[in-house]
């Protein structure tokens, strides 16, 4: 069906009925009214085709009828809400007043539908208070046992990318020093990849992240935020024992950086040249030194850069050291860099070399910040 909004002519016609009242001429002078399409096409026409006819009696009663019964059927509708009304009587009476508003407009209603929920959602909270961290355990046991599989599983089938801890590839590199300090072929040949067992691919493992995640990229952000010469951190680079000493402080151009400062640092740097990763030292001039006076800044950033630049040289000259005081002859490769092994880590010589890595990292780090 369609809507039709009803003449007024038709709506004031009805004052002059007998069966009218107040209610229904109130109702229909202000809302709309819901006719059957074909009762008022049929109503409607008679008015186009030929306006100046009147409606016939009986049509007028039956469309009354059908008024004062739709009239009955929204009256009866609203006396429901007109309880919720504080004045719907009054309105009731007045003509040109309209009826009374819906009972409960949503910011009214919003206040104790809300409480009501509130309610209902405490108790669901308190009763379900054990539930609740039951399943929440039982979630975080079930996560905990797949990242273990799943760690597992990648330490098995991808070894190069399986997670390990810091000092866990501290404790191997330490070993396959004391190998090479024995035999000094044992890096060369990892590096060459002529061992394949897993121990020693995964001291391979442990020497490219000393050098690539720890060290590397340190040294790399030192330099670029320096203003130091090629010739200098060559020479740096080159020499892996240092000495920077106190002088009289004298306004010249730093060594370093070339920049005029009040310079009073030496730098003394000697030592042999040796092989990054082999590490094995060359005794060409063996005895060269280099003296070079910097600035305060530029001494600062030297010892930091150098600390991490030989540290695992000068591990492995310990290591070395160590096994070359052990007395013990004629027994296994094996047995001696267990044995070796086990006295470092009890003593603790380790973990307090591991302790110096930590510390060069962080200088590092807060010379990175403070600059």
């Amino acid at each position: 069906g369609k809507r039709k909004r009803l003449n007024t002519s038709v709506l004031y016609d009805s004052d002059e009925s007998e069966d009218s009242d107040i209610l229904v001429r109130k109702v229909f002078a202000k809302r709309h009214c819901i006719i059957d399409e074909d009762e008022s096409s049929r109503e409607e026409q008679p008015d186009k085709t030929c306006p100046t006819e009147n409606v016939s009696t009986d049509k007028k009663q039956k469309v009354f009828a059908k008024l004062k019964e739709l009239a009955r059927q929204r009256a009866t509708r609203r006396s429901y809400s007109s309880e919720n009304c504080e004045d719907s009587d009054d309105e009731a009476e007045t003509e040109e007043e309209p009826l009374c508003h819906l009972p409960l407009t949503p910011t009214e209603g919003s206040e104790t539908d809300s409480d009501s929920m509130k309610d209902f959602i405490v108790e669901e909270e308190e009763d379900d208070d054990d539930s609740t961290e039951h399943i929440k355990s039982e979630n975080q046991a079930q996560q905990k046992e797949l990242n273990t599989s799943n760690s597992e599983f990648l330490a098995y089938y991808v070894p190069h990318l399986s997670r390990c801890d810091h000092y866990v590839h501290f404790r191997r590199i330490v070993k396959a020093f004391l190998i090479n300090a024995i035999d000094d072929t044992f890096l060369s040949s990892l590096y060459e990849g002529t061992r394949q067992k897993k121990y020693a691919q995964d001291m391979l493992l442990s020497l490219h992240y000393l050098d690539d995640r720890f060290i590397q990229p340190r040294l790399e952000n030192l330099i670029s935020r320096s203003r130091w010469k090629d010739r200098y951190k060559e020479r740096v680079d080159c020499y892996p024992d240092i000495r920077i000493i106190l002088k009289n402080p004298k306004n010249m151009s730093c060594q370093a950086c070339g920049l005029n400062r009040y310079c009073k640092f030496n730098v003394l740097l000697s030592g042999r040249l040796y092989n990054s990763r082999t590490l094995e030292a060359d005794d060409f001039m063996s005895d060269d030194k280099q003296v070079l006076k910097v600035g305060v800044v530029c001494a600062n950033r030297t010892r930091v850069y150098h600390n991490l630049k030989h540290f695992k040289y000068k591990l492995y000259v310990d290591c070395s050291s160590i096994t070359e005081l052990d007395g013990v002859e004629d027994e296994p490769v094996k047995d001696t860099v267990e044995r070796l092994f086990s006295q470092l880590e009890d003593s603790g010589w380790i973990q307090k070399r591991y302790n110096d890595l930590e510390d060069y990292m962080n200088d590092a780090d807060s010379f990175q910040e403070e600059k």
